[in-house]
């Protein structure tokens, strides 16, 4: 994990350091997808905060507490981070994908066909027709960015650019996999 350190209105210690990164670091038993973080140690008078933000695999997670001194108040920021993460995790655990049968029956439901000009209602169509446009803008992911973002959600699958600005296709498979579709 990348972490960065810094000091507001105060004077930098080496030993305030090494115990911000020891206990910030503590969280990865928490979640292993922390990229990196930023604390943040604030002096204003008798107050002394400690705020850090983490990014994980797309989500920030972030935390502020104050306190006497700073020990404290980095203790106090990481308890506080910690409650997060563990319920951020039992969210993703909670999380039940949809079935590809409950899937297919959800796409009957709304792909059921609209008359056209010249058809009787109840008559059968001559061609399937597309009776529902979505337009969204999307940021780059990468794919990994992308199973997070499926696993938060309970859509069938999402389509998305890479960093190089392909399209692709991320689908949940039958099996509870994903699968992949990118251009040749």
């Amino acid at each position: 994990m990348n972490l960065n350190i810094t000091f507001r209105h105060a004077e930098p210690s080496d030993a305030l350091k090494q115990y911000a990164t020891e206990k910030v670091q503590r969280l990865h038993k928490y979640f292993d997808g922390i990229v990196d973080g930023h604390v943040v140690l604030t002096a204003e008078k008798i107050r002394h905060l400690a705020e850090v933000t983490l990014h994980a695999n797309g989500t920030r997670i972030h935390a502020k507490e104050e306190s006497t001194d700073f020990y404290s108040a980095v203790d106090n920021v990481v308890d506080k981070l910690e409650r997060q993460l563990k319920r951020y995790k039992e969210k993703l655990k909670r999380h039940k994908p949809i079935r590809a049968r409950e899937a297919r029956a959800i796409q009957e439901q709304v792909l059921a066909f609209v008359p056209a000009e010249g058809e009787e209602e109840g008559e059968e169509p001559t061609s399937p027709r597309v009776i529902q446009t979505e337009h969204y803008t999307s940021q780059p992911l990468s794919v990994e960015d992308a199973v997070m973002e499926m696993d938060l959600t309970d859509r069938a699958f999402l389509v998305f650019t890479d960093e190089d600005g392909q399209v692709k296709v991320l689908y949940r498979r039958d099996d509870g996999n994903y699968g992949l579709i990118e251009p040749a």
